[in-house]
This record gives C-alpha cells, structure tokens and sequence, in this order.
C-alpha cells in the first residue's frame, strides 16, 4: 500500500471507488491582474479505493470565469498519460489553468477503463479559483 498524502483543504468526490482530490493554488508570479490575465495551478489525486484497476483514458474540463464564459477542454488523458492505477494506490499530478477575470470555477469528469474493457466516468469535483484580486468569491 502506498502512503497518501491528503490535502488539507481538498475538493473531493467519489465515483464508483475512485476518489479525485482537488487543491488549486493561485499563482501571483504568473498573473497579471492589470492585463486580466489570471493563473492558477491546481494539484489533482486519483486514489482508487477499489479492487480492480482502472486505467484513466481521457479528461473534460469546464471552466467558467466570473462573467459566465465557459470554455470545454477534452482530451486524452492527463499530462501526457494514461496512467494505470491500482487497488490502494494514488495517481497525482498538477496542471494549470489561465482566467480573464479574478475568479471562476472549474469541474468535469475522467473517463476510466476497467481491466475487463467497461467504461465508466467518474467526477472531478466543482471547484473554485479565487484570486486576492476579487472583489467577491464565485464559490
């Protein structure tokens, strides 16, 4: 069994044995609030608390900044991976996601592949992206 860090103030949910964690992290050093260019980093961990595998396929985000723009992203795994996760075991990574406005809110979901060939979609939990440069929080 591997050891597992828990964040101390994650965004959880859990689908069908796998659990997604979920820490953002404004970054100051890569914004720019006077060009409304707005960063954050968020650290993801998928723990399957199950018994069986599961291979992690392909990702959709919905983002949304404050005044309601919503942009879709899909794609093939994460960080250039189909990572495979085992029984007790943990995958973590950390991405990043660029704002017009001070704050927002991204969710969405990884599509998973069991040994056997099924296909299940497990929640990526809502989570906010609130910046010191709001004047109000979304979430």
């Amino acid at each position: 069994m591997k050891n597992i860090k828990i964040f101390a103030k994650a965004y959880q949910a859990t689908t069908e044995d796998i659990r997604v964690s979920v820490q953002p992290f404004y970054l100051e050093d890569e914004s720019d609030p006077e060009e409304g260019h707005f960063f954050w980093a968020y650290q993801v961990q998928i723990e399957n608390l199950g018994v069986d595998p599961v291979r992690l396929k392909s990702r959709y985000w919905r983002i949304t900044d404050s005044h309601g723009h919503t942009e879709e992203v899909r794609g093939e795994g994460v960080v250039g991976e189909q990572p495979l996760i085992e029984p007790g075991y943990a995958f973590e990574y950390t991405s990043g996601a660029p704002l017009g406005t001070a704050s927002g809110f991204m969710k969405g979901s990884y599509r998973m592949r069991r040994h056997d060939g099924t296909s299940f979609e497990v929640e990526i939990p809502h989570f906010s992206l609130d910046s010191p440069h709001g004047s109000s929080m979304v979430n």
